[in-house]
């Protein structure tokens, strides 16, 4: 038998709302420390009832035939809105050894976030600084949802604040 827990949406994430759900679709990626590639990710945003949403990305390398092959980067955390209004917190792990909290805001159906702390073990790779852009782009003629884009900008490795990658991704039906 299995167990669904069915949760109101805590009030404090009414303007994060439009982010709910299972999101997945391609983006490129480029940094002067690597060859530019494609990938395909999967973001899935959750909630449990208390307020924050659970986040969760993956991301695969495409081929050049756009095959899924191996799987890339990955990071989980948690999307807060104190006190329900405008500025978003956002607390994000890496499996490489780094830790990223984010600060910012939500207005309708875009969020900008900027790093506060990026943290790291030893023996992870250098990074030092972080913006994301989240929004919704307008509803293509006959399409009933709305694909959602995203940005990374990224200081890494001795280089500058600079577009790392980027995706338009589709909701999942559920």
């Amino acid at each position: 038998m299995e167990i669904v827990f069915e949760h109101e949406l805590h009030p404090d994430l009414k303007a994060l709302e439009w982010l709910v759900g299972t999101w997945e679709g391609d983006g490129i990626g480029d940094y002067p420390t690597i060859e530019q590639f494609r990938f395909t990710q999967q973001i899935s945003f959750t909630h449990t009832g208390k307020p924050y949403l659970v986040y969760t990305s993956r991301t695969w390398l495409l081929d050049e035939e756009f095959k899924q092959g191996r799987a890339l980067a990955m990071e989980t955390g948690f999307w807060r809105v104190p006190g329900g209004g405008r500025e978003v917190e956002v607390l994000l792990s890496h499996p490489t050894g780094i830790q990223e909290i984010y600060t910012g805001e939500v207005a309708f159906h875009k969020v900008e976030l900027t790093t506060d702390v990026v943290a790291r073990t030893r023996t992870a790779k250098e990074v030092t600084a972080g913006k994301r852009l989240y929004g919704l782009f307008p509803a293509k003629d006959g399409e009933a949802e709305r694909d959602l884009g995203w940005v990374y900008e990224m200081a890494a490795e001795g280089q500058p604040l600079q577009v790392h990658m980027s995706a338009q991704l589709k909701k999942v039906p559920q």
